[in-house]
């Protein structure tokens, strides 16, 4: 009998159409689960658990008990169902006593005696999981091993022994609940009760499962070798199933491994993105979640990625902690690993002067000095202004031993014009990118110069790319 879900099987006085049939049966218990799966759902804190259980009923009407007492269990969730040939068995009614509330009874009819397997499943909350990963790369960071870790963690007040684990990734999209608010009228949308939201969600979720995927044999045995993810495709959801079963008791967090994949090839790569990274260069190890790298069978779901180096000596150095994004198949995984002191990274004003002066001497007429003449241009509104070059370099030292790919990102608010020989490009129109290799102990300036046009009563926001010296 389990601690907290009792479901027991009585076999009350059965009053045939003849009375003379009538007998008495003493109260027995359904067998211990065969089977238990649990879908967590973690955008909703729910979790769709399903139990198989074989009961012997007999011929005529079965009142079968369910209590869910100092549970998470949401008891309007639970259902009964039959499994494999269940043809003359009925569940006639469902009975919530009132003098016990936590607790309900299905009066299920058979048509002789029998047994059968039968399935309860129902919604519970309190059930997580969350996924943290471990990167470690040899000495010469040209590969590393990437192993992929799930922690379940259980305090919805019900142990489960034997449970096969399924977890979900994605938000569960309420169709049904956006059906029904289109159909409410204006300003009743608030109206819409917690246990009409609470039904919804569970048949959204529902309706991502098939009523007849199969539950986990009673005899799986824990596999030997390390469990594996496989993948389910549902429309922008993915469903890992476990290999094998655990059993995750109430009020404990479990550990399990999800994937490994060995010899994942990996590209370093030092950048400066004072937006992503604060005002510092930093470098950063590039894999990607594709097939060509051992990986791409499953997204990455969000989690922790801590990162490690062999360091030569039989023994792993620590570089980094990192949470990470959800990561589709074929997209990057990029780990900062901050900054380096062996780089040293620094720009350096080099010039600044002004020139092309505007002035306005009349209403309507407006001078240029350009070299020693100047040029009257007619125009509406009064304005002055003037270019404003400021010259600079990039310096970057390279103290480590190889050679280093360096990629700088900087954003120029207000009208300028970027002259350099970087051979640099736009990533939005306010920021200028280029790139550059180092090679080890060497030493590179990357000279640039800005041109910003300074208008009065006059604003405008771009950079325009120009070929020059800098």
């Amino acid at each position: 009998m389990d601690a907290k879900i009792i479901a027991s099987l009585i076999l009350a006085m059965l009053v045939l159409a003849n009375p003379v049939h009538a007998r008495n049966v003493d109260l027995s218990t359904v067998p211990a689960r065969q089977t238990v799966q649990l879908t967590i759902y973690n955008s909703e804190d729910l979790t769709l658990v399903r139990e198989t259980r074989v009961v012997t009923f007999k011929r005529g009407v079965n009142p079968l008990q369910f209590s869910w007492a100092n549970t998470l269990i949401d008891p309007t969730s639970v259902e009964l169902a039959f499994r494999a040939s269940s043809d003359g068995l009925e569940v006639l009614d469902t009975t919530f006593p009132h003098d016990k509330p936590q607790m309900l009874y299905w009066n299920v009819h058979s048509d002789r005696d029998r047994e059968a397997t039968i399935e309860i499943s129902y919604f519970t909350s309190g059930i997580s999981w969350s996924a943290d990963y471990l990167a470690s790369a040899d000495r010469d960071e040209k590969t590393l091993r990437l192993e992929g870790f799930v922690r379940v963690d259980n305090r919805s007040g019900e142990a489960y022994e034997n449970a096969q684990v399924r977890l979900v990734v994605g938000t569960i999209n309420l169709v049904e609940k956006i059906a029904q608010l289109a159909q409410l009228p204006v300003g009743r949308v608030d109206e819409l009760q917690k246990g009409e939201f609470r039904t919804l969600r569970q048949q959204a979720a529902k309706s991502m499962l098939s009523r007849d995927a199969a539950a986990p044999p009673a005899a799986l045995a824990e596999a030997a070798h390390p469990k594996e993810i496989y993948k389910e495709g549902l429309s922008e959801y993915f469903i890992y199933s476990i290999e094998g079963t655990e059993t995750v008791p109430d009020g404990w967090s479990k550990r399990l491994r999800s994937f490994a994949a060995d010899h994942v090839p990996v590209r370093i790569q030092y950048r400066y993105r004072a937006r992503e990274y604060g005002d510092r260069l930093v470098r950063l190890y590039l894999l990607t979640n594709d097939t060509g790298a051992g990986l791409g069978t499953t997204p990455l779901p969000d989690g922790t990625v801590r990162v490690f180096r062999d360091n030569g000596r039989d023994g792993l150095s620590y570089l980094a902690t990192q949470p990470i994004k959800y990561v589709p198949i074929g997209d990057k995984l990029e780990l900062n690993l901050g900054t380096d002191p062996e780089v040293v990274f620094e720009l350096v004003k080099l010039k600044t002067f002004r020139d092309n002066l505007w002035l306005r001497l009349s209403r309507g007429n407006l001078y240029r000095k350009v070299g020693d003449n100047t040029v009257q241009i007619d125009i509406d509104s009064p304005v002055a202004g003037w270019d404003e070059h400021q010259l600079f370099t990039q310096r970057i030292r390279n103290y480590s031993g190889k050679p280093i790919d360096v990629q700088v990102r900087r954003t120029y608010p207000g009208d300028v014009t970027f002259r350099s020989q970087l051979n640099p490009s736009l990533y939005d129109y306010q920021t200028v990118e280029f790139s550059t290799a180092v090679q080890a102990g060497e030493k590179v300036d990357l000279h640039h110069e800005l041109i910003q046009r300074q208008e009065y009563n006059k604003k405008q926001e771009r950079v325009v790319l120009e070929n020059g010296h800098g």
